[in-house]
């Protein structure tokens, strides 16, 4: 079997000649692990975002008006993603230096643990305001896990995947987000719907962040049967199964200059034959491909934000329709993302990772004011209809090119480290804000506007990043270097 990511016909001699064979059912386990993993980290932050939006202005902030509490919650939403950059730093580092198994491992304990505690705080009412400090420090620790969770199971699958197929293969880290976001959904739309107003604000919201207990349990489990990425075990600069450190590499290179070929080890000959390798990727100028990568996710992330976070909230308080609509338009729309995912992995695949951009990203541009229209119309149809076309168009489709194609844009060595902070940065600037800003500006004009033009500014952003990237469908992860 060709290992997975590996190119057939790569001439003899060549760094790629360390890569170790995959089986189906290796590929298989490495699947279910991204898949569960980022479901887990998904409904971790779709449980909290929807409980944001619905009941802890009320539970952790009821001194203020619903607008301001709205506000406050959606800030407090927004402070993971300030430890998600912190944990991409950490992590994606351990990642490049250490493998991504290893690293994985230790996010889904750290997310499952943080998540599970929300649900046992105390309230405003129990202690004041040590109930929100106390909800602050959780999302904290929540968030640094999650910051290189999606990163680290984005690589892990890329790594894993067949070249013809890996955009399907890794969308599959979209469906664990679909997956994840389904589960909270659902489970919120349950609450509300058997739950009194008394009951959920009592106890019943800590239902949710209770179960993912269970969760984290099973995704420790698989995680613990999954080997190490070929493509990083593959790598000119891994040795022993730890990365190089460009120090360590730069006296590599100067005992090399000092030995004779006829006279250096096996070992030593191997390197000497990696050493252009090492150099293209150790004096490449970083920064272009990280740059493209951070606004490709913008689209992504700015709608993601809006759609499944803040408009949950603007539906309750200010269109002052049942609470419970938004979540059932997020679920119909997250089962549907299950045929969106992988159909738009496939046409990555067949078309190219640009086109596509292209393609979704015009689309949501040209929808954005006819679906706030819908959402906006009174009527539950509309607003069903509306909703769901924003996440399926504007954040899932998206998000599964962006699986694949931020991990080919960047180069072996750096990939997880670089892949992380550009989704978590793109999330602070995008995601975290959005809803705040969103709130603000509704508030400001009293008017649904501004999400429109919120949604194609983000759209916009990405519509560009991908006229400017190159082509990377079929690249070699094993280089070293990024694409550009």
């Amino acid at each position: 079997m060709t290992p997975p990511g590996t190119p057939s016909g790569t001439p003899p001699g060549t760094p790629q000649d360390k890569a170790v064979t995959r089986s189906t059912k290796d590929l298989t386990k490495a699947a279910v692990s991204g898949w569960l993993g980022t479901a887990m980290e998904f409904m971790d932050f779709q449980l909290y975002s929807l409980a944001a939006a619905i009941v802890f202005n009320q539970i952790f902030f009821p001194d203020v008006s619903p607008a301001i509490g709205l506000i406050a919650a959606m800030a407090t939403y927004g402070v993971g993603y300030v430890a998600r950059l912190a944990g991409a730093i950490y992590f994606g580092r351990m990642g490049d230096r250490l493998g991504r198994r290893k690293v994985l491992f230790i996010t889904v304990a750290l997310m499952g643990v943080s998540t599970t505690l929300i649900g046992v705080l105390p309230t405003y009412q129990t202690v004041g305001i040590l109930a929100p400090i106390l909800l602050v420090a959780l999302r904290l620790v929540q968030g640094f896990g999650a910051g290189a969770e999606i990163a680290g199971a984005t690589v892990l699958l890329a790594e894993y995947a067949p070249v013809r197929r890996r955009g399907l293969v890794a969308s599959l880290v979209s469906l664990g987000t679909n997956s994840g976001t389904l589960a909270a959904s659902a489970l919120w739309a349950l609450l509300l719907a058997v739950l009194s107003e008394e009951q959920l604000l009592s106890w019943g919201w800590r239902l949710p962040f209770l179960l993912s207990f269970v969760l984290m349990i099973f995704a420790v489990w698989i995680r613990t049967n999954v080997k190490e990425s070929p493509v990083f075990e593959a790598r000119a600069d891994v040795v022993d199964g730890v990365a190089l450190s460009r120090s360590e590499l730069s006296r590599d290179e100067a005992s090399r200059d000092d030995a004779s070929p006829d006279k250096a080890s096996p070992d030593k000959a191997n390197t000497t034959t990696a050493e252009p390798v090492l150099q293209a990727a150790l004096k490449q100028r970083k920064g272009k491909a990280f740059f493209l990568a951070l606004a490709l996710r913008f689209g992504q992330a700015g709608n993601s934000g809006l759609v499944q976070t803040f408009l949950v909230g603007y539906v309750a308080t200010t269109l002052a329709m049942d609470r419970a609509l938004a979540t059932e338009a997020i679920m119909w729309g997250s089962i549907i993302g299950f045929a969106t995912v992988p159909l738009i992995g496939m046409l990555g695949d067949r078309f190219g990772r640009r086109s596509m951009y292209t393609a979704l990203s015009l689309i949501t541009i040209v929808l954005a004011f006819p679906m706030m229209l819908l959402i906006t119309s009174g009527t539950t149809t509309g607003l069903m209809l509306g909703m769901i076309a924003g996440l399926n168009l504007g954040v899932l489709g998206l998000f599964a090119l962006e699986s694949v194609t931020m991990a080919e844009l960047f180069g072996a060595r750096t990939r997880f480290t670089q892949l992380a902070l550009s989704k978590e940065i793109g999330g602070i600037l995008a995601t975290a804000v959005g809803p705040v800003v969103a709130a603000s500006l509704t508030a400001a004009t009293g008017s649904w506007w501004p999400i429109a033009a919120m949604l194609i500014v983000y759209s916009l952003i990405t519509l560009v990043a991908a006229r400017l990237a190159p082509e990377t469908r079929g690249r070699d992860l094993v280089r070293l270097e990024d694409a550009v």
